[in-house]
């Protein structure tokens, strides 16, 4: 159970991660093969989302948190 509570967040970060590598990596052909439809702002502004998201919940070495 110790282990479950430090590491409950790094399940929903790996996804995340791939949901965001997947949504824009579709963006990025739109914007290669039709340039009209594509949301490559939405896409990049995502990513950053998701940069934040994952260094704040993710996972702490017990060295630093002492410290």
């Amino acid at each position: 159970m110790k282990t479950f509570l430090k590491n409950q967040y790094t399940y929903v970060n790996q996804l995340l991660i791939v949901v965001v590598s997947a949504v824009l990596g579709y963006n990025l052909y739109q914007e290669i093969v039709h340039p009209e439809n594509s949301r490559l702002t939405l896409s990049i502004i995502l990513v950053v989302l998701t940069y934040i998201v994952v260094e704040k919940y993710s996972h702490k070495p017990e060295k630093e948190i002492k410290k």
